[in-house]
């Protein structure tokens, strides 16, 4: 019989496998990277655009074109878009980040033929009807009027602000921003940014040679757009560490954010770092979840994170506790960053992590299309697949005195940024 009460033993993922995309072009030099793979007769293709020619005075250019892009062409409204796309089974998502816009189409393969020449005419012809961004506007304002009353909002806002200034990373939006917006400008960054010198596609699913011959009849030639642009370049220096406090009467939590600029993926170092992140605070057993949470019941959650982005990386730990416990929670987190730096972690808890690491790394390619995910994360770093393999053996071969040397090289509670919103 098995016996139910003994855990089953640890067993280290000893290899995981990446399905690497074929690289191609269309006639136009677009670039496309195809990851085909499954037996399902379903694409996923993305038209990935660097952001580009960024304005301090416009701050939401990029971002109101990327939610409006699909509410109206010159030859299909968007009501008819929405129609067509639904038709035919298709599903069309647009995602702003700060360094990519991305235009997601789901679709069947039978149904590409059809579904395309929609996207063609977005990326071509949109004209961004005055009534839609009237409503856009309004709604916006809204939104921003309520999350402003909330305190992890204002919290995470705040924080990026602090350590990006008014950047693409961390600008302080505020209602009057939205006043600026006026079609001429978004017609502007359309023709800018939505051009083939600017695309990139990956493409993951069933997808074989006849899908990439429909890819290149209809986004292969030359496109409307053309007008010159310049990608986003920021440079950014480490604050000073700092306490804002910005203070709610009302508020039963208060909401923390506290962190600083940090390395990102292309350094050498980040895989060490994000191990030690994991341990700090960057899965439930974590010792910031076992402190705060768990022995101490301040909060129902806290984490810590390590953001790669294009110019910059950051980390941070966030949560949100009660008032009365808001002193005390920031003196635990000082004291489980204080101890990382200080004493050497177990062999049991370090094996513990690695297999969790190394388990969410073979969990997470689960499709195609999580293998394309991975690809891009390399892609937009100008890395190769080494760094996936380097990354898994830094996660197996770490010892306690390197996590030591991460911990006193990049975690600095004085050179950190602690935004606390509520009462302190």
């Amino acid at each position: 019989m098995l016996n139910r009460t003994t855990a089953p033993e640890f067993k280290q993922v000893n290899e995981i496998n990446f399905i690497a995309p074929k690289a191609q072009q269309l006639a136009n030099g677009i670039k496309v990277f195809t990851v085909n793979a499954g037996q399902q007769e379903l694409v996923r293709i993305e038209f990935i655009f660097e952001n580009v020619n960024y304005d301090q005075s416009k701050p939401l250019q990029a971002v109101t074109v990327n939610s409006l892009i699909n509410n109206g062409t010159k030859t299909l409204t968007d009501k008819e878009i929405a129609e067509k796309v639904d038709y035919y089974g298709a599903f069309l998502q647009t995602e702003y980040g700060a360094d990519h816009t991305t235009i997601t189409l789901h679709s069947l393969n039978k149904h590409l033929v059809s579904v395309l020449p929609i996207v063609w005419s977005i990326f071509n012809e949109s004209i961004f009807p005055q009534h839609e961004l009237d409503i856009f506007i309004q709604n916006q304002k809204q939104k921003l009027q309520v999350n402003l009353q909330k305190n992890d909002f204002l919290a995470r806002k705040t924080f990026a602000n602090t350590i990006f200034g008014n950047t693409a990373y961390g600008s302080d939006i505020a209602a009057a921003d939205y006043d600026t917006l006026n079609r001429a400008d978004l017609l502007a960054y359309f023709k800018a940014a939505y051009k083939p010198e600017n695309c990139i596609i990956v493409a993951a699913g069933k997808f074989e040679e006849k899908e990439f011959q429909l890819l290149n009849q209809f986004f292969g030639q030359s496109w409307e757009n053309a007008a010159t642009s310049s990608v986003n370049q920021f440079h950014f220096s480490a604050v000073k560490g700092s306490e804002i406090y910005i203070e709610k009467d009302d508020a039963v939590q208060s909401a923390l954010r506290l962190g600083n600029l940090t390395i990102n993926r292309k350094h050498q170092d980040f895989a060490k770092l994000q191990i030690l992140n994991t341990l700090l605070g960057g899965y439930f057993g974590s010792r910031l979840m076992a402190n705060i949470r768990e022995e101490k019941g301040y909060t129902y959650g806290i984490g810590s994170g390590i953001a790669s982005l294009k110019h910059a990386g950051y980390f941070f730990i966030a949560t949100e506790v009660g008032t009365a416990v808001c002193a005390s929670a920031l003196t635990e987190i000082e004291k489980e960053i204080n101890v990382l730096k200080s004493d050497l972690v177990s062999a049991e808890e370090l094996d513990l992590v690695r297999n969790y690491m190394l388990g969410s790394l073979l969990g997470s390619l689960e499709n195609a299309f999580s293998h394309a995910d991975k690809f891009k994360n390399l892609y937009f770093s100008g890395l190769d697949y080494s760094y996936y393999s380097d990354y898994i053996q830094t996660v197996k071969t770490i010892s306690p005195e390197e996590i030591k040397a991460v911990a006193n090289e990049y975690l600095d509670w004085n050179a950190m940024t602690k935004v606390v919103v509520g009462k302190k």
